[in-house]
């Protein structure tokens, strides 16, 4: 088939492309000169004609071909022998190297190229590998050898290299010859199609909006608990282990299924009607009566959004109850319009009164029981709990790398009226899962750290939803506070929560997807020598989706991909482990990651006795911030022993005894967050790169939040209050620091200044002071 006739059949198939969405795919056809399309096939030196023809869209994009690796080939093979040999001459070097160089130079070589799936940088690529395979090889394949002698005896064309290229290069780039199947695979357009079992029953979608503490997902619950069968589907564990002990304390027998638990209520294991799990477990091949999907404003969410999309598109159940903010409700709509389901929609309004003060806090000595302290880092948490004991009060302390069980101890002390303890200080971990007494909400910053869709940390100031799903905490219905309150700890930011509030919440326009792992295998079966990281590299480059999903982010699966790619794994295991939720950000439970994956290769079981010696069990009480720390990290290595052997059952036996570890371990640290002042004050240099570490990132902590009354306290100060003018320039650079906020925390700084002078004047006319007076004394000079 010649050039002219492909190019005429191609323009025949436009139409085609516009009326059926339908496009031809070049990547795989190949020409050589003056006789045709090329494909190459598995067998060397076959060359045959093929055109593919593909069902993708008109729109697609081109690939990311700086994600495309070759493959390092062989060169001391023999080939076909010393058949070329004996049929021309001998080749000599320099003139392979001359006629190769001349081959590369000529742009019609580059065009053709180009034109069947070679843009200019894996045309250099190949080139390079091309040209030293053709001098280094031990022995050329014959044809390859006898259209070589031709050229360098004049015989040839050097433009009769192409087809030999184009075939060394569809080997070192196998995607070249399977572009259009790797589309296929990668084709996100149509999820619903995903889940026949739902699409064979007629499901009712039922929404439960309103905002927090507006009883959407009580609402919810009580259908879930008159129906015959149910699941529960929430975001934290803590709320599935709400429900699955709401409902069997209410005579409905209910199971637990979390990543890391099992609980079955029937003696033998057989699995109850109901189930409580967490949304990333929940089956969707089990029959339900009832479905409940709660926060599922969380469709959108960067990293877990592709657990909501797969619940709602997939659970078989006959009624589907979402719950969630009315922000979701038109898009859940649009959503079901893909699967012909019909939606019906509940309001709900808040059930308690919440209102914004108008003034703000300004100082912890005016604290009042029931005030919760929000922060949007564990720095801050630790000085500002330090500072609240200082005065002699007592504080709950509620963030989100503790263990749930230390979460709950924690909620308890707060909310018990017999316990002396009336204030917490939190992280936006309250925002879900916890009933709290709250009655004031104060938000010591409104700057918060997050990832966008790409990956990339940046602090930015909270979303409204944020600041709603946050404030709502105070005032909750059937607690001692009948009217909840929120405020800001210092004076310049309460007008930019009143105008963060006073917005709507952003309607939710996208909802989130993910490789699954039969489509990684189906890639990998098409790109065998392709790590996993490169597999779903090229995944999410070639996958299309439509204007109603995105894909999540995979850079924590791909950062666990390069982890263990050096260890022999078989590929299903491989994706499972790169699953594992883990904190990346923990040295000890990347190591502890990386030991189980290697000891897993060697089919070596990983029993009770190897994890203990690897965690050093038993454990003691933490001495300092530091101790504490490490159990908490402890503590998710644990987890993902647990969360490992429900995939990997033989290899990972002691589910029991790591269970009970755990929960000692739990009371270990929750003794440890019960003192943790005294941790605080163990750790002086922690505490005091904590103080600097909340400034620079935008925590504003004014002079009334940062002073402390002791001499330590007031060193911590000091070192705060010197401005390094390279530090300040470096973090506005970087965008973590705007230059209107640089200046408010300068005049702040000006102020702490002038009150620890005040202070220290003070200070100095204590008689026990005078060594601290002549320290200072001491510095100043």
């Amino acid at each position: 088939m010649s050039v002219n006739r492909c190019m005429y059949l191609f323009s025949r198939l436009q139409r085609h492309i516009r009326t059926r969405t339908t496009s031809t795919t070049a990547g795989t056809c190949h020409a050589s000169s003056g006789s045709g399309f090329l494909h190459k096939q598995r067998q060397a030196g076959s060359v045959v004609c093929s055109i593919h023809v593909s069902s993708n869209s008109s729109s697609q994009k081109p690939p990311d071909t700086s994600l495309f690796v070759p493959i390092s080939l062989k060169t001391d093979c023999s080939g076909d022998g010393s058949v070329g040999l004996e049929l021309t001459q001998p080749l000599h070097k320099s003139e392979l190297l001359k006629v190769l160089n001349r081959f590369y130079k000529k742009k019609e070589m580059q065009k053709m190229a180009s034109d069947h799936g070679l843009d200019a940088r894996l045309f250099h690529q190949a080139f390079i590998s091309f040209r030293k395979f053709v001098l280094e090889v031990t022995s050329l394949p014959a044809d390859l050898h006898i259209i070589l002698s031709d050229i360098c005896s004049g015989a040839g064309h050097v433009d009769d290299i192409y087809p030999y290229f184009m075939r060394h290069a569809k080997i070192i780039f196998p995607m070249l010859d399977c572009m259009d199947d790797l589309r296929k695979i990668s084709d996100l357009r149509v999820p619903a199609n995903w889940y026949p079992e739902a699409r064979a029953i007629q499901r009712k979608v039922i929404f439960h909006a309103g905002p927090t503490n507006s009883g959407k997902t009580y609402h919810a619950i009580q259908r879930y608990l008159a129906a015959k069968s149910g699941v529960y589907c929430g975001p934290l564990k803590l709320l599935a282990h709400e429900i699955f002990e709401k409902s069997n304390n209410a005579g409905v027998p209910c199971d637990l299924v979390t990543g890391e638990e099992r609980t079955f209520m029937d003696s033998d294991g057989r699995a109850s009607g109901h189930v409580a799990c967490t949304i990333e477990m929940c089956s969707v091949n089990t029959p339900y009566e009832v479905a409940v999907i709660d926060e599922i404003q969380m469709i959108r969410d960067p990293s877990r959004g592709w657990a909501w999309t797969r619940a709602l598109l997939g659970l078989c159940a006959e009624e589907i109850h979402v719950c969630g903010e009315p922000a979701a409700i038109d898009f859940i709509r649009e959503l079901m319009y893909t699967t012909g389901e019909e939606m019906e929609v509940n309001t709900y309004q808040r059930l308690t009164p919440f209102k914004i003060l108008d003034q703000a806090v300004e100082s912890l000595d005016n604290l009042r029981p029931g005030d919760c302290i929000v922060c949007f880092s564990k720095n801050d948490i630790y000085s500002i709990s330090r500072q609240i004991e200082a005065r002699g009060l007592e504080c709950a302390v509620i963030y989100g790398s503790l263990p749930p069980g230390t979460k709950l101890s924690q909620a308890k002390k707060f909310n018990d009226p017999d316990d002396p303890c009336k204030i917490l200080v939190a992280t936006d971990a309250i925002g879900m899962g916890l009933n709290l007494s709250i009655k004031r909400i104060i938000f010591n910053s409104l700057i918060k750290p997050n990832v966008n869709e790409k990956g990339e940390k940046q602090m930015e100031t909270i979303s409204t939803s944020q600041a709603l799903q946050i404030s709502g905490r105070a005032g909750r219905y059937a607690s001692k506070f009948t009217e909840g309150e929120g405020t800001t700890m210092h004076r310049d930011d309460l007008p930019v929560l009143k105008e963060i509030l006073s917005h709507s919440v952003d309607p939710i326009e996208t909802a989130g997807l993910h490789p699954t792992a039969e489509q990684i295998e189906m890639f990998a079966y098409h790109l065998p020598d392709a790590t996993l990281s490169n597999l779903v590299d090229i995944f999410v480059s070639l996958s299309q989706v439509d204007g109603m999903f995105f894909v999540c982010n995979i850079d924590d699966f791909k950062f666990l991909a390069d982890m263990i790619q050096h260890i022999p794994l078989n590929l299903r295991s491989r994706y499972v482990f790169c699953t594992a939720p883990i904190n990346k950000k923990q040295p000890f439970v990347c190591t502890s990651f990386l030991k189980f994956a290697r000891q897993f290769s060697r089919d070596e079981p990983l029993t009770f006795d190897w994890v203990g010696r690897h965690v050093s069990w038993p454990l003691s009480a933490p001495k300092n911030i530091k101790d504490l720390v490490h159990l908490e990290a402890v503590h998710d290595v644990l987890d993902l022993y647990l969360w490992l052997s429900y995939r990997f059952m033989d290899m990972f036996p002691d589910t029991a005894l790591v269970r009970e570890t755990q929960q000692e371990l739990d009371d270990i640290i929750q003794q440890g967050v019960r003192n943790i002042t005294r941790l605080i004050r163990a750790t002086d240099p922690l505490q005091t790169q904590g103080s600097r570490g909340g400034q620079a990132g935008g925590n504003n902590a004014s002079a009334s939040s940062n002073h402390l009354t002791n001499s330590r306290g007031q060193r911590a100060q000091r070192g705060s209050g010197e401005m390094d003018s390279s530090l300040a320039s470096r973090l506005v650079r970087d965008g973590l620091l705007t230059p209107d906020l640089l200046q408010q925390l300068q005049k702040e700084w000006s102020k702490d200044q002038k009150l620890e002078f005040i202070n220290q004047s003070a200070l100095d006319t204590e008689p026990h002071n005078n060594n601290n007076k002549g320290k200072r004394k001491k510095k100043k000079k």
